[in-house]
C-alpha cells in the first residue's frame, strides 16, 4: 500500500511525544485575573459579587445655609425677636390681654379674701348667717318705728304735743349716741388681757369696729366713753383713747343684743382669734344689765348747723 493511500492519523501531543503543557494554547486573561477594571455597563458574570454602591451626599440647600461659626440658636432667636416689630393690631391685642389679666388678678384677690369662711365649720357658718339675719331684722324694726312716728304725727289731733314728745325721745337717743347721758341695757362685758404687752392700738380699734358692726349702741372702754369721733393713738407710754391713757386689762362695756355681739367676736378670723395670735386673751360674758356711765361734755360744733333752721 502506498503512502498516498494511507489515511491520515490525527496527531496528538501524546503521539508526538510533546508534553500537554507545552502544546496547550495560552488561556486568555480576564479582568478578574488581570486586575483590570471592568466597565460599569458590563453584564455580571455568574459567581461575581458587585461592589456596594457608595452613597452620595446631597448638595446643600441654599435656603438652609449653615449658620456662621460662633452663632448659637439662642442668639438667632434673640436676633429675630429684638428689636420688636409690632403692628397696630398686635399692640391692641396685647393691651386687651393685659386688661383681661389685670381683671382676673383682681377677681382672684377678691375671692381669696373670703378664704377664712371656706374653711369654717358648719356651726360657724350658721352663726354668721344668723348674725346677718339679726342685722336685717334691726334695720326693719327701725324702719317700722320711723314709719309709726310719721303716722302718729300725721293723725294726732295735737300735732304740736306729739312732735314735742318725739323730739324729747330723739334727744335722749342722740344723747346716748353722743355720750352726754348715761345708758343701760343688755349687752356684754369684754375683757382683753395682754400679758406680753405687745397689743397695739389698731387691734383695739378693730375690736371696736367689729362691735359697732354687730349692733352695739353704747360702748365704754375702761373710763372712756366711745362716741362717733373717738380716736386711738399709740403713745410712748401705751395706748391712748381720745387723749386719755388706758391700761390693761382693757374692759369693754357694750350695750346691744348679746346674741349678736358675742358671735360677732368669735367668728373664724374674728377678734378673738386675732388677739390669740398676738398672745392676748379675750373673755366675753353676756349680761342682762350693762351700765355705761362715763359721760362726755356736750360740744357745740363750730361749723355744722341744722339744715332745718
Amino acid at each position: 500500500m502506498s503512502d498516498e493511500e494511507l489515511p491520515e492519523r490525527p496527531v496528538t501531543p501524546e503521539s508526538a511525544g510533546v508534553p500537554e503543557s507545552a502544546g496547550a494554547p495560552e488561556r486568555a486573561e480576564t479582568p478578574e485575573h488581570s486586575g483590570a477594571p471592568e466597565p460599569d455597563d458590563a453584564p455580571a458574570r455568574p459567581g461575581k459579587t458587585l461592589p456596594p454602591e457608595v452613597p452620595v451626599a446631597p448638595a446643600p440647600d441654599p435656603g438652609h445655609a449653615k449658620p456662621a461659626s460662633g452663632e448659637t440658636g439662642r442668639q438667632r432667636l434673640l436676633a429675630g425677636l429684638w428689636p420688636p416689630r409690632l403692628s397696630r393690631a398686635q399692640l391692641i391685642v396685647a393691651l386687651l390681654l393685659f386688661v383681661l389679666g389685670l381683671g382676673l388678678a383682681i377677681q382672684v384677690r377678691s375671692t381669696s379674701d373670703s378664704g377664712a369662711l371656706r374653711g369654717a365649720r358648719q356651726e360657724d357658718l350658721v352663726r354668721i348667717l344668723t348674725e346677718l339675719d339679726n342685722r336685717t331684722q334691726r334695720l326693719q324694726d327701725e324702719k317700722r318705728r320711723l314709719e309709726t312716728q310719721r303716722s302718729e304725727l300725721e293723725t294726732s289731733s295735737n300735732q304740736a304735743e306729739e312732735a314735742r314728745k318725739q323730739t324729747e325721745q330723739k334727744a335722749q337717743q342722740l344723747g346716748v349716741l353722743a355720750g352726754t347721758v348715761a345708758a343701760q341695757g343688755p349687752g356684754i362685758n369684754l375683757t382683753i388681757a395682754d400679758p406680753k404687752g405687745g397689743l397695739e392700738a389698731d387691734k383695739l380699734l378693730d375690736t371696736l369696729q367689729e362691735l359697732r358692726a354687730a349692733g352695739a349702741e353704747a360702748i365704754q372702754i375702761n373710763d372712756v366713753r366711745v362716741v362717733a369721733d373717738t380716736y386711738f393713738t399709740q403713745g410712748a407710754d401705751g395706748i391712748e383713747i381720745d387723749g386719755h391713757k388706758v391700761v390693761q386689762p382693757y374692759r369693754f362695756k357694750v350695750i346691744g343684743n348679746p346674741q349678736d355681739l358675742e358671735p360677732a367676736l368669735n367668728i373664724p378670723g374674728g377678734v378673738v382669734q386675732t388677739l390669740k395670735k398676738e398672745q392676748a386673751t379675750a373673755d366675753v360674758v353676756r349680761s342682762e344689765k350693762i351700765v355705761v356711765d362715763a359721760l362726755r361734755p356736750s360740744k357745740q360744733p363750730d361749723y355744722a348747723r341744722s339744715s332745718s333752721q
